[in-house]
Formats: structure tokens, C-alpha cells, sequence
């Protein structure tokens, strides 16, 4: 058997088999103790958007009312970008180690809200520059670590609806994030949002803390299920063998870097012109998007478990290159409103499932959240060169130029993933789970 096959086939028993704990311990105090810790996984993945939303699409927004161009702009953001990029292998890592999984999710959460409280205050270059470093580094735990709370929870048979349900609860919060936020940012004023964003890491923590620790599984967490929770993980050059994990770098970082500018691109353009409605219009952007997400995530867990998981990621790459074109075709605002259906189908489909085929690729080698930290750094470099690169293209060239330029990287992506990548999902797994059910 080849190594590439070795660190990704374990036993049929560590296949099938959810965490231990959750297996045996079936009384009526444990099964409360574990709806308890679900709802509270459900609440913090929702309030969780709520905080990181202001940080995000608003903040370019935020910027080009204040008279900044798109050029600084997208140095900013890449400046937040290449933050989180260093720090998130690092933080996978930790994931992988440490138990105390809520703690790091809690330290995440207050410096993003003290990176959130420095824009607010602060609107100049080296303050912003510095609070987009806070916010990148802060925001690189939250990925990884819940990704690992939801595995150690649920167990592997389990995961890919946990998956799915998770993005559903991430993606409602967004809504009601964009909602607010466009509401507060055209009736009080941009800055407030940001003080919305403060004030949203108190029902955040409580929701964490409703997560019992001890019903983390810790070796299936990490991924080890079948190795042993005293095991030594498998080899950082036995991982950098799996051809399919190279494969499936390379196209998550070409989505990425085709996606990632694109919704603050469009934000940058509807802000001129438009005043302070530009904000309203962001926020409708936002909330068509989570919408579809909200609608389709769960789906996209229960399909991706019957049909596979490269026919759920072909579709969620196809409709990138056509999103890129279609905002070159119009600058009225409700259609390309509307476009963003399109966003909301790819990111409901690549968030769930690009985390099933990472845990796929690393089952049994003890290094899910590390390999997902390494994976979440590239799709980094991606996304901070994305928005800085296309930043100077719609500088020079405007934005048509920009748009277009994105779907061509969108549209590689596809090809690569419809010629090169392999299924990951274990037929004779799927069966056995199947079974189960």
C-alpha cells in the first residue's frame, strides 16, 4: 500500500465509530450534558458571525467613505490577510494540542473586539493597519477550533451534518449581522457598526461557555480516531505525500484568490456615488448571499455525504467565473444585488464540504486541524494577494478589468478540480454509516 493510501485508511472500525464517549455514555444526565453542548455549538457558530461580520466587506465600505482609495484599501486588508496567514498553522497546531479548545476560542473573540474598538477610534492608516494584524491573528483560531469542538462532539459518522448545521447557525448570523450593521451604518453611522461588533462578544462567550469540555473527544477532535490519544501524529512529510491534498491546495487557493476580492470590490464600487446608502446596499448584498447559505448549507452536508464530495465542489467552482462576468454586465444596484445568489450557492457548498475532504484525506493521522491550519494559510495568501492585486487592477484599469480578471483565475480553479482531483469520500465508510442509520 502506497503512503499516500496509508494516511488515509484506517481501520473500518475507526470509520465507523463516533467518539468513544459519545458511544457509551448514554445516560439521561450525559445525553443533557450533550444537547446542552450542541445548542450552545449552534449559538456560538451564530453569534461568532455576528462579531467577525464588521470586520469584513463593511470595513472597505467603512474606508472609502473616509476618502480612502482602492489601492490603501487593499494594502489594509492584505495587512490583515498576511496576519492571519502566519498565524494560521500555528494555530492549527494548537488546536491539535491543546485541550482546553474554549479558551482559545474566547482569547480569539476579545482581541477581535478590541481590534473592532481601535478602527472605530482610530480611522487613520498605521491604527487600522494595526487592528486588521489583531483581527488577523485573533480570527485565525476560530476556524480550526471549531472545526476540532465539532468533530470531538459529534464523531466522524456525524460530522458532515455537524458541518452543515454549523455553517446554517454561521451563515443566519451573518444575516442578521448585515442587517444590523446596514441599518446602524445608515441611520447612526458607519463607525457604530464597529461598536455592534464589541458589544456582540457577550453573547458569544456565553454561548461558548454552554459547550461542556469534558464531551470533547480529544484524539477524534484531532483526528486520531484509531490511533490512540497517546499516539505520535503521522509525519509532516507523510502528509506533503498526499497527492490528493496538493491537488485540493491548489484549488482552494485558486478559488480563493478568485473569490476573496470580489464582494469588497463590489462594495468599493457601490460606494460611489452613493453616500451613506452604499451602506444599505452592502448589507443587502451580504444578507441575499447568507441567505442562500443559510438555505443550502445543511443540504450541502447531506449531499456531499450521498453523492460525494468532487460533484458538491464542481458546482460550487462553476458558478465563480459566471459571478465575475455578470458584475461587468450592469451597475444598477438590485441586479447585482441579486448576483450575489451565486456567491451564496459557491460559499455554502466549498464552507461545508472543503472541510469534509480535509477530514477525509487526514483520517486517522492525528493532524485534521494542522492540515486544516496549512490549508486555511494558503487559501490566506490567496485571498490577501487577491485583494491587493485586484485592488491595483481596478486602480488602472477599472473594474471591469478587475472582475474579469478574477473569473479567469475562478475558472482554472474548475478545470484543475474536474481533471486532477480525485473523490476522498470512503465508499465502504459511507456504507457502513449508512447502514447505521
Amino acid at each position: 500500500m502506497s503512503k499516500e493510501l496509508a494516511i488515509t485508511t484506517p481501520s473500518p472500525a475507526a470509520r465507523a465509530t463516533p467518539s468513544d464517549d459519545s458511544a457509551v455514555d448514554a445516560t439521561p444526565r450525559s445525553m443533557k450534558s450533550m444537547s446542552t453542548s450542541l445548542r450552545g455549538l449552534d449559538w456560538l457558530n451564530f453569534f461568532l458571525a455576528d462579531v467577525q461580520s464588521g470586520v469584513g466587506p463593511f470595513l472597505a465600505i467603512y474606508l472609502a467613505t473616509r476618502g480612502w482609495n482602492e489601492a490603501t484599501i487593499g494594502i489594509v486588508l492584505t495587512g490583515g490577510g498576511i496576519a492571519g496567514i502566519i498565524a494560521q498553522t500555528p494555530a492549527g497546531a494548537i488546536a491539535d494540542r491543546v485541550r482546553s479548545k474554549r479558551s482559545l476560542v474566547a482569547g480569539g473573540v476579545l482581541c477581535l473586539a478590541l481590534g473592532a474598538l481601535i478602527i472605530a477610534m482610530f480611522p487613520s492608516f498605521w491604527p487600522v493597519m494595526s487592528a486588521q494584524t489583531l483581527i488577523g491573528v485573533s480570527s485565525s483560531v476560530f476556524g480550526p477550533t471549531l472545526c476540532a469542538i465539532s468533530l470531538g462532539l459529534v464523531g466522524r459518522a456525524s460530522f458532515d451534518r455537524r458541518q452543515g448545521r454549523n455553517q446554517t447557525f454561521n451563515s443566519a448570523g451573518n444575516v442578521v449581522a448585515a442587517v444590523a450593521m446596514g441599518l446602524i451604518g445608515y441611520f447612526i453611522s458607519n463607525r457604530g457598526i464597529f461598536f455592534f461588533v464589541v458589544a456582540f462578544t457577550i453573547p458569544t462567550l456565553w454561548a461558548l461557555s454552554k459547550i461542556n469540555a469534558a464531551r470533547i473527544d480529544y484524539a477524534v477532535a484531532r483526528g486520531a480516531d484509531g490511533r490512540g490519544e497517546h499516539s505520535a501524529p503521522a509525519g509532516m512529510l507523510e502528509l506533503a505525500k498526499s497527492r490528493p491534498l496538493i491537488i485540493f491546495l491548489i484549488c482552494a487557493v485558486s478559488f480563493h484568490f478568485a473569490n476573496a476580492a470580489m464582494l469588497p470590490l463590489l462594495g468599493e464600487m457601490l460606494a460611489k456615488g452613493h453616500g451613506r446608502s452604499s451602506m444599505m446596499f452592502m448589507s443587502a448584498c451580504v444578507v441575499t448571499t447568507q441567505l442562500v447559505v443559510t438555505l443550502m448549507a445543511s443540504w450541502s452536508g447531506r449531499r456531499a455525504h450521498q453523492w460525494g464530495r468532487k460533484p458538491m465542489l464542481l458546482v460550487g467552482f462553476a458558478v465563480l467565473p459566471v459571478r465575475g462576468v455578470l458584475y461587468t454586465l450592469t451597475h444598477s444596484a438590485i441586479p447585482l444585488i441579486a448576483i450575489q445568489v451565486l456567491d451564496g450557492i459557491g460559499a455554502a457548498i466549498f464552507g461545508v464540504v472543503s472541510v469534509l475532504v480535509i477530514a477525509d484525506l487526514t483520517r486517522g493521522t492525528g493532524r485534521f486541524n494542522f492540515t486544516l491550519g496549512v490549508v486555511t494559510t494558503a487559501v490566506g495568501i490567496g485571498a490577501a494577494l487577491s485583494q491587493s492585486i485586484a485592488g491595483g487592477i481596478v486602480h488602472a484599469f477599472g473594474y471591469r478589468a478587475g472582475f474579469l480578471f478574477l473569473s479567469g483565475v475562478a475558472l482554472a480553479a474548475l478545470a484543475i478540480l474536474y481533471f486532477f482531483m480525485p473523490e476522498t469520500q470512503d465508499r465502504q465508510s459511507k456504507g457502513a454509516i449508512d447502514g447505521e442509520t
